[in-house]
């Protein structure tokens, strides 16, 4: 659960039941339906009752719904609990509250123990919760009479304003019909039934917008059968006629435009912030027992008053897990994590990470198996193009091919790798640094990376390594030959320099993990479960600890000549002469235990959406993601345990603090994680197979076929005639013009009311936002005297403002003419005459004497 200012509390609760009121629910639980993800019940006169699908994501806030995830992919569970939500409205009565939480109990007990439960409060809903729903949730005003039907197709009896706001997860809240309602920063549509007016605000970002506009469209093509017409507002001054239609419905404007508060998002540096808690109960009393803080371990896991015990606020949202069918956001606040029973990711139909790491690698099944490629962290099979470059001063000086794989633990290096992924060059760039490099050196680093970028036109994939933690790909490149050299090389490109006594660890099986590290030449730097190389002036020593295994053997035989040409004599551990310890200082203890991998057969990839409002890092948290969660405006955070992939979109604004936002994520993690992870910065369209293969499904043609926000406005959403009939509709019925007190006359509304409660085939308004035409329109008079048969046209020609019939727009006098009388004139209909160009119009009422 999250506290307030971000603490976050794990609760160990025993023999806590929640004393909801009785019921009689034998009859009360719905069947489930097993091949869907999603189930949604409203809860209805203390009965769960099915909402339809075509309404998931709208929620009323007077009452409670249940929420059932039942993940349905191999690939997306990997074992995981299903996840069973009840959300309370912010105006949900108590018994509502109560109902819901006896029935959500029920269904746990019925689902049984992998199941994950969760407590949503309106506004304040789990990232988890929020993943189910694209583009966006909607809250609906209203209570148990609004709420029978959640959405009706095809209804443009409404009226109503939304707030759109959110950045990854977006929400819809209805709000007062006012331009009160409005700020500079969030989204607003204007729902009129037949037509959606999306005004954006001037402070908010076209990721922002277009995300609005994906949720606008969502509802035009569930509530109104992509028939209702589409309205962008990004400049009020570029988008008059919409504006005449705000203005109609909400009055003239009245004062400036307020700026809302910063968004109080709590950002990872309090998320670090953990606490475990065990609550029980004591006879009467609850007990609240704090046993740990960050790191957490999972040893202390050896077993709803407490958020009121805690003073957290009351919509702190709450999780409670079973033993074995814990959350992947739960088990990752731990250092480390084992399950009793592997339930490991079937990828591919290739077996668990275990079998992968096992079996010998086919290089030719990874372009083809990405997700064979994201588990072995391998991109090809290391036969293509390898330079390299040594970080000397502020520039970067080659290092010839034959000294490829040396380097200096005081030094930073550049290498760039370049393969061939179906028929294109592809591109990694590894900026290696060493532990003892400094900080102008790091720098430097970084600083001529970003130059070889630009020199490739940005098409390098870059990988940020720290010595000791090369990934699996880099090591592979040299063949196993990696090894690092204590110190600093004075001029880069020079081979080892010859010293006294020298030790080194070698440590690998195979050329994808091995690597041979310089160490302090003592004997407390050994260990019985590796091999290691002792270089003295007249003589080389390579020591078999008794756990190495033959293959450890066989690959330090070949790393050693690297070293050193000089002839190794093979010492046994115990057997070693006199002159061996001699030349370490003596004998001294040392490890004998195996060092064993971390196993993270379990772990489950996470994705992020990354911001920084405030100046600290805030995630957003996608769950179950897929490519379609990827947004060319967004920069996303995939979490792979071994590495840490930053995915730029093309048009993100914050590119640059890309790599500080992972090493954030790194040092902020409950769990406390690794500085030295890998952080990978991989641009929109370049992306390798170790990264699309964490993706269930992956369209490499995805980018080219997406129209962008500008183009879906430009192109789709502003149809010249359907916006001019849109306004021509507004006018014929005489909406009122806007009184001086900025207040909409009650005329303008019922005219418009009016309108839309007609039929839907009496109300089109113009081309749908595809751009197709529809059928034609059918005008009615406006109200008053002119109901039948509209203004005679001798009132109407050749007439001054002053001698005009009142309620007449001196501005459009045509649109009071009867349809016959206007027929006549123009020769033309009304629609043929409102979809010509707005000049041509013009140019016609001059001659005929209406301008």
């Amino acid at each position: 659960m999250t506290g307030g200012q971000g603490l976050r509390t794990l609760a160990l609760v025993s023999s806590l039941t929640p004393s909801w009121p009785r019921m009689d629910i034998t009859t009360g639980l719905p069947a489930i339906d097993s091949r869907r993800d999603l189930h949604i019940w409203i809860i209805e006169n203390l009965k769960m009752v099915p909402v339809p699908e075509r309404a998931y994501g709208n929620f009323f806030e007077e009452h409670c719904y249940i929420i059932l995830h039942v993940p349905q992919s191999l690939k997306t569970t990997q074992g995981a609990a299903r996840d069973l939500h009840y959300w309370v409205g912010k105006k949900a009565g108590a018994e509502a509250q109560g109902a819901a939480g006896t029935f959500v109990q029920h269904l746990q007990e019925t689902l049984g123990g992998a199941t994950v439960q969760h407590r949503e409060v309106q506004g304040y809903e789990s990232d988890c919760f929020l993943s189910y729903f694209h583009p966006g949730v909607i809250y609906r005003k209203g209570g148990l009479t609004s709420a029978l039907k959640h959405v009706e197709t095809n209804m443009y009896n409404i009226q109503r304003l939304l707030r759109i706001k959110g950045r990854k997860h977006v929400s819809a809240t209805e709000v007062e019909l006012s331009w009160n309602s409005f700020n500079k920063d969030d989204i607003f549509l204007l729902d009129l039934g037949n037509v959606m007016i999306q005004w954006n605000g001037p402070k908010s970002s076209i990721s922002e917008k277009a995300r609005g506009l994906a949720l606008t469209c969502s509802l035009q093509a569930r509530e109104r059968g992509g028939r209702a017409h589409i309205g962008v507002v990004d400049d009020e001054g570029q988008a008059t006629d919409l504006m005449e239609i705000m203005e109609a419905v909400l009055g003239c404007r009245v004062g400036n435009l307020y700026a809302t508060m910063p968004n109080k998002s709590i950002n990872q540096l309090q998320k670090a912030n953990v606490r475990l808690y065990h609550v029980y109960e004591k006879g009467e009393d609850l007990v609240i027992q704090e046993l740990a803080t960050r790191p957490l371990t999972q040893d202390l896991l050896r077993e709803e008053g407490f958020i009121q015990a805690k003073g957290y606020p009351t919509y702190t949202n709450v999780e409670v897990v079973n033993d074995g069918a814990e959350s992947a956001a739960f088990k990752q606040l731990f250092r480390m994590w084992s399950v009793k029973q592997h339930r490991n990711r079937n990828l591919g139909g290739t077996g668990t990470m275990g079998k992968l790491s096992q079996v010998k690698l086919d290089v030719s099944k990874l372009h083809s198996q990405p997700e064979l490629a994201a588990q072995l962290r391998m991109v090809d099979d290391c036969s293509g193009k390898v330079e390299v470059w040594c970080i000397q001063d502020i520039s970067r000086q080659p290092v010839h091919p034959k000294l490829h794989g040396q380097v200096y633990a005081g030094n930073c290096y550049l290498v760039l790798y370049t393969y061939q992924k179906m028929g294109q060059v592809q591109y990694i760039l590894y900026l290696w640094q060493g532990h003892q490099a400094t900080k102008h050196k790091i720098k430097a680093l970084n600083s001529n990376a970003e130059e070889l970028d630009l020199m490739y036109h940005g098409a390098l994939v870059q990988e940020h390594v720290t010595m000791g933690s090369e990934p699996p790909h880099f090591l592979a490149i040299f063949q196993g030959q990696l090894v690092i050299f204590q110190g600093s090389a004075e001029h880069c490109g020079k081979g080892p320099p010859a010293s006294s006594t020298r030790l080194f660890h070698v440590q690998g099986t195979d050329s994808c993990n091995t690597r041979t590290m310089e160490v302090p030449a003592r004997a407390s730097a050994l260990n019985s479960s590796d091999i290691f190389l002792l270089v003295t002036a007249g003589i080389c020593y390579l020591w078999f600890g008794k756990g190495c295994s033959g293959d450890q053997r066989e690959m330090a035989r070949m790393v050693v000549t690297v070293i050193s040409e000089k002839n190794k004599d093979i010492v046994m551990e115990g057997q070693e002469p006199p002159q061996f310890w001699e030349a370490l200082g003596g004998r001294a203890p040392y490890p004998s235990n195996k060092s064993l991998p971390e196993d993270v057969s379990n772990f489950q990839p996470r994705l992020f959406e990354c911001s920084s409002p405030m100046g600290h890092l805030v995630l957003s948290e996608v769950v179950f993601f897929s490519q379609e969660d990827l947004d060319k405006h967004d920069i996303m955070l995939l979490d792979t345990c071994h590495e840490i992939f930053l995915w730029l979109g093309e048009a993100a604004r914050e590119q640059k603090k890309a790599v500080a936002w992972g090493q954030e994520y790194l040092k902020t993690h409950p769990a406390g994680r690794s500085q030295a992870t890998p952080i990978v910065l991989v641009k929109q369209g370049r992306e390798p197979p170790t990264f699309t293969g964490w993706f269930f499904t992956w369209d490499p043609y995805k980018w080219t076929n997406n129209q962008s926000y500008e183009e879906v406005v430009d192109g789709s959403l502003r149809a010249v005639s359907a916006i001019s009939e849109i306004t021509a509709e507004v006018h014929n019925f005489r909406l009122s013009r806007c009184p001086s007190n900025g207040r909409t006359g009650p005329l303008a509304l019922q005219a418009l009311k009016g309108s839309q409660d007609t039929s839907e085939n009496e109300l089109e308004l113009g081309p749908n936002v595809g751009g197709t035409s529809t059928s034609a329109s059918s005008y009615h008079s406006s109200p008053g005297s002119m109901i039948n048969g509209g203004v005679p046209r001798e009132q109407l020609m050749h007439q001054a403002v002053e001698d005009l019939p009142e309620g007449v727009d001196p501005a459009h006098k045509e649109f009071y003419l009867s349809d016959t009388d206007f027929q006549d004139i123009f020769g033309k209909s009304k629609e043929e005459f409102y979809s010509m160009a707005k000049w041509k119009q013009q140019q016609e009422k001059k001659q005929l004497g209406f301008f």
